[in-house]
């Protein structure tokens, strides 16, 4: 049993990939609304990307409601590069026997323009042969730790990563091109911390969220956007490079 958290369908792939390669199942931890049962299950895993070189509040809080049953766990964490102390915090949470971390392509929009195609493309193929070794360990039940924390890991999965979570998680700074919203709604469908409401046919956006970019990068008509930078930025779907 693989439970993920994905934004914009980064680690949702990688999660869905891992399970088709052991025979396993891949499920979406914001459609439960209850703790999972997970009975006498042989393999218990986790998927999420990482935010600011930390664990994304979701899967935090979902992980620490999770039972132990004795099986054997493991943790595959997706990032633009560095993955910090992620893992080690995560495990905290709940033990891993093994942990690993898998460079994908970049989908903070709102920090930077995004890699052109060769770049993306090239990434996916590297992290498909990553998911091939990672699920050839976790049936022999190897006990990994294959994470690229990068340096100053303490550094940035403490005090940036607090950072972050204080400051960075605000919505005051999305906002929508009228003109371009056809008031789908799929962003307030979609949005994993229900952040995000209708009014009038369009999004509006209140208090914090997890800034995983899911609205930005999934409206259809790029209306959404965040601050002065991503109107001329393209957006990041996992979907047009598979």
């Amino acid at each position: 049993m693989i439970f993920y958290f994905s934004g914009t369908g980064n680690s949702e792939w990688v999660a869905r990939k891992t399970a088709e390669s052991i025979k396993d199942s891949a499920y979406d931890i914001t459609r439960y609304k209850q703790t999972p049962e997970i009975g006498e299950e042989e393999r218990i895993g986790f998927v999420f990307p990482v935010y600011a070189w930390g664990i994304p509040e979701s899967m935090a809080i979902f992980a620490g409601k999770v039972k132990r049953n004795g099986a054997f766990t493991f943790g595959i964490c997706t990032c633009g590069e560095d993955a910090g102390l992620t893992m080690k915090k995560f495990s905290a949470i709940y033990p891993l026997d093994s942990a690993y971390s898998i460079s994908m392509p970049n989908n903070y929009v709102i920090g930077s323009e995004l890699e052109e195609k060769e770049v993306v493309v090239r990434k996916l193929e590297q992290a498909e042969r990553e998911i091939e070794k990672i699920s050839r360990e976790i049936l022999e039940r190897k006990k990994v730790y294959r994470v690229h924390e990068g340096k100053f890991a303490r550094l940035k999965s403490g005090i940036a990563n607090m950072g972050f979570n204080k400051f960075a998680r605000s919505t005051s700074s999305f906002w929508v091109k009228k003109d371009r919203c056809i008031g789908c709604g799929l962003c307030a469908a979609g949005c994993p911390s229900s952040s995000i409401e209708m009014k009038g046919g369009i999004p509006v956006w209140k208090g914090t969220c997890y800034q995983c970019l899911r609205c930005i990068n999934s409206c259809p008509k790029e209306a959404i956007q965040y601050g002065k930078k991503t109107e001329n930025r393209r957006r990041y779907r996992i979907s047009d490079y598979l």
